[in-house]
């Protein structure tokens, strides 16, 4: 069974946050690579840490790519051929953890927005002050090899602005590839601050688009955002926030109370959710909460 057959008869768990599994684990994400640095220094960790949330009740796993950029291992001094094979290699661990449980488990390869390769914060912002075809030329290489890496589905995921939202799906559309299209959100507007109506009108058309929804946001705005991606688009709903706290930049490190709430899932899913998980400060043990929250 493909995950867009699965869609149309249960609700499927994602994951919770690769780096959230890995940081539980030991290891020092301080980089501009993040998690993606792992994939150079020790690809068993980031294998670990899938296997974690599979054995946790997740249905899907999101791969290590979301700042996995040629641009970004460029500057590390790899070649494109050396990306490419990072790239690949992102599948891969994730298809080997995979295999080490029992049932249906798929593999999206994440698709992080540009400005996670900037690593300053801007996926939160967007506004580039890019045209649409740096954009698409920025993208495309890198959507071509998860592609062809064999994954489930592309996760364009944390997208926060619709004119980066329009150049992603200016490259899929027409590919047969599955995607899903998540914005980062606050409200009910993107992060660069278009009504979230405008921003699923952009995948209303759009056949490789099986899902599209919010990740990386507060669990608040999930509620409205699910009513609004649903009626936009009829699609499949997917949403992963993250856990209520917040991040600080200058203490590098998370505050406040967790407001993520197993329970509270019900919800997104009589509203039309049909993937759903966690985010930053998501962790396995949360993902078993929620997959036993939703096989009651």
């Amino acid at each position: 069974m493909n995950l867009p057959e699965a869609l149309a008869r249960r609700t499927v768990v994602l994951d919770g946050g690769l780096s959230t599994a890995l940081e539980l684990a030991g290891h020092d994400l301080s980089d501009a690579l993040w998690s993606a640095r792992l994939l150079l220094t020790d690809q068993a960790a980031i294998r670990s840490a899938h296997l974690a949330y599979y054995r946790a009740g997740a249905d899907v796993v999101i791969t290590s790519s979301y700042q996995a950029t040629f641009e970004g291992f460029a500057d590390r001094g790899l070649t494109r051929a050396e990306t490419a094979v990072l790239l690949r290699d992102s599948v891969t661990v994730a298809r080997q953890a995979a295999s080490e449980v029992d049932g249906s488990r798929w593999v999206a390869a994440s698709v992080g927005p540009y400005g996670a390769m900037l690593a300053d914060g801007s996926e939160y912002r967007g506004r580039y002050g890019l045209t649409r075809q740096a954009l698409e030329s920025f993208h495309r290489p890198r959507i071509e090899v998860l592609a062809e890496a064999g994954a489930d589905v592309l996760a364009v995921e944390t997208i926060p602005d619709v004119a980066e939202a329009e150049a992603v799906l200016g490259v899929v559309a027409g590919s047969g590839v599955p995607v899903w299209l998540s914005y980062s959100a606050r409200g009910t507007r993107t992060c660069a601050g278009q009504p979230l109506t405008e921003a699923f009108e952009a995948a209303r058309g759009v056949d490789e688009v099986v899902a599209v929804g919010v990740n990386c946001c507060d669990p608040a705005d999930v509620d409205e955002a699910v009513a609004i991606a649903r009626r936009v688009t009829g699609k499949p709903v997917v949403v992963y926030p993250n856990s209520g706290e917040r991040w600080d930049a200058v203490t590098r490190s998370w505050t406040g109370v967790p407001a993520f709430d197993p329970v509270r899932v019900a919800g997104w899913v009589d509203g039309g959710a049909r993937l759903v998980g966690g985010c930053c400060q998501v962790g396995p043990e949360l993902i078993g909460e929620l997959a036993a929250a939703l096989s009651r």
